[in-house]
């Protein structure tokens, strides 16, 4: 019985057999929602966002249509959660020159770093002027200069010398742009320092001097917005469940900084494969399982928001799922299904090696795909945060493409025909562990999951979500330098050599200074304790 599993995927899966009435109604409810979501009035499905909000509402309506229930305690489909998006200005933040109100972010912004004060009068004395003018122009094509670091610096000296705030401010040079970083994290100074853009030629001390009447006050406030997972469940009153799950939301504009697309104006992020595709998936395959009689497990279906900003929703419902997650069986994602190649027909599977049981259940050859494995629990989508969770994962892509985060991922260059074989796949990998009991978890090897190459590795998951400083390590990889070295899951690190780090960002540069075999240290909390480990890469 084991072994016909694999002998009816083969039998079944031939994108040139004849469509059944039940395939092209499929097809035509793909369409239908693959080009709503990837409709311009979501404006790219932005968490947090209006669009976001239409998004939810229409999988919601979808749930429902399909005979979907709640799960929530609360009755509702809709789990909304924090994203902390950095710092930014508070109300109240302001800079009076000479008399004449300065208008922020167009005159002058306060560094994220900047201390905090109610209004306060300052005179020339009182104030430390930092021309960097020249520092720039000295430094333009020196890789290791550090402004941020060299503002800092300047600003505690003058704080030292009594100064009640400093103003930053150069002529325009080429090659720089400023304007308020919300992803600093630097911790705050005692005294305001800020920018003045360079829009007047006199020197900030010119201005200050020709008239008493200078005041400031700044307050940097942290950044939120909400994100919204949408959650249905099909209760068959089993003792174990299995996840189904995409995430829905996308890049809007762009205004994350997270598009290859560069040029000007900003425009509309639609992704209809990334990720309105699995999102559809997702729907039609929950309409499948109400009529399926597939009734060993009970179903939760979870349309995730927030990923692509590092896996804020699937982390945040793995942490309040309200499901004992050592009573689900196993996990499987679909983000970016619907481009299957007409001439290759390639489909990546990732969380091969999270069970022992995916290598008997799964051929890696099919007549109707070009199977590649990655035995990665991890890697850049939303079944990371259920590995994490000691939870089998299956992933399933059909690849990247030219489109990938640009507005150019538009519905019409959708394989809907493609994408029906990829949920028929996954529709047989379900048929067949609704016969068979709970499957096993394996630890598995760490995968980068991204673009980014890197000489060494730690071999930790970091927390994306994690708003505070440094990086909190959220798994830690068998026989890898970090577990060697002692660190565990649940460690701040915020040092490797000489090398400090606020965030992830921060922590990659200072990743690639090193070489492997290299030898150094790695600064980390654990709790109150700071402690220092010696690192081997």
């Amino acid at each position: 019985m084991k072994y016909i599993f694999v002998i009816f995927l083969l039998g079944t899966q031939n994108l040139f057999a004849q469509q059944t009435k039940g395939d092209k109604t499929t097809i035509e409810n793909l369409k239908k929602e693959i080009r709503y979501l990837a409709d311009d009035k979501l404006e790219g499905r932005r968490t947090g966002s209006a669009g976001e909000k239409l998004a939810y509402e229409f999988i919601e309506g979808e749930f429902k249509k399909a005979g979907i229930k709640t799960y929530l305690s609360n009755k509702t489909y809709i789990q909304p959660f924090d994203v902390h998006d950095g710092r930014e200005p508070g109300p109240g933040t302001s800079l009076v020159l000479a008399g004449v109100s300065m208008e922020l972010n167009k005159d002058f912004f306060p560094y994220p770093f900047s201390g905090n004060t109610k209004r306060i009068s300052f005179s020339e004395e009182e104030t430390g002027y930092y021309d960097i003018t020249s520092l720039l122009n000295d430094n333009i094509n020196n890789p290791h200069f550090d402004l941020t670091e060299n503002i800092i610096s300047f600003a505690k000296k003058a704080q030292e010398d009594g100064k009640k705030l400093v103003i930053v401010k150069n002529m325009p040079v080429k090659g720089y742009d400023f304007s308020f970083d919300g992803k600093d994290k630097t911790p705050a100074l005692g005294i305001p320092v800020l920018y003045l853009l360079p829009r007047d030629k006199r020197s900030a001390s010119a201005i200050v001097t020709q008239s008493p009447a200078s005041s400031v006050a700044v307050t940097i406030v942290e950044k939120k917005r909400v994100g919204h997972n949408v959650i249905g469940y099909i209760n068959n009153h089993a003792a174990n469940t299995i996840i189904l799950g995409a995430h829905y939301d996308h890049l809007g504009y762009g205004e994350d900084h997270n598009s290859l697309y560069t040029a000007n104006p900003p425009m509309i992020h639609n992704g209809a494969d990334d990720n309105a595709s699995g999102t559809a998936a997702l729907i039609e395959i929950g309409r499948w399982l109400k009529t399926s009689g597939n009734k060993k497990y009970n179903y939760l279906l979870v349309s995730f928001s927030g990923e692509e900003l590092g896996l804020f929703g699937s982390k945040y419902f793995t942490d309040h799922a309200g499901v004992d997650l050592k009573l689900v069986n196993y996990m499987i994602n679909m983000d970016m299904v619907g481009r299957l190649n007409d001439s290759t027909h390639a489909l990546t599977i990732g969380g091969y090696g999270t069970s022992p049981e995916w290598g008997r259940l799964i051929s890696k050859t099919d007549p109707a795909f070009k199977i590649n494995i990655d035995s990665s629990g991890t890697g850049p989508s939303d079944h990371t945060s259920f590995y994490q969770k000691n939870i089998p994962v299956l992933f399933f892509f059909t690849g990247s493409h030219k489109d990938y985060h640009k507005p150019s991922d538009d519905a019409e260059k959708i394989s809907y025909a493609g994408e029906l074989q990829v949920i028929k796949y996954i529709e047989n990998i379900i048929t067949q562990t609704n016969k068979e009991d709970k499957v096993a978890f394996t630890k598995t090897r760490e995968s980068a999951g991204g673009t980014r190459s890197f000489k060494v590795s730690l071999g930790i998951m970091p927390d994306y979500t994690f708003s505070e400083l440094g990086v909190r390590v959220d798994g830690v990889s068998d026989n890898r330098p970090a577990q060697k070295a002692g660190i565990r899951v649940g460690d701040v690190l915020i040092q490797l050599g000489d090398n400090k780090f606020t965030d992830v960002q921060t922590y990659m540069d200072a990743l690639n200074k090193f070489n492997k075999g290299d030898s150094t240290q790695v600064k980390l909390k654990r709790g109150t304790e700071e402690l220092v480990l010696p690192i081997t890469f």
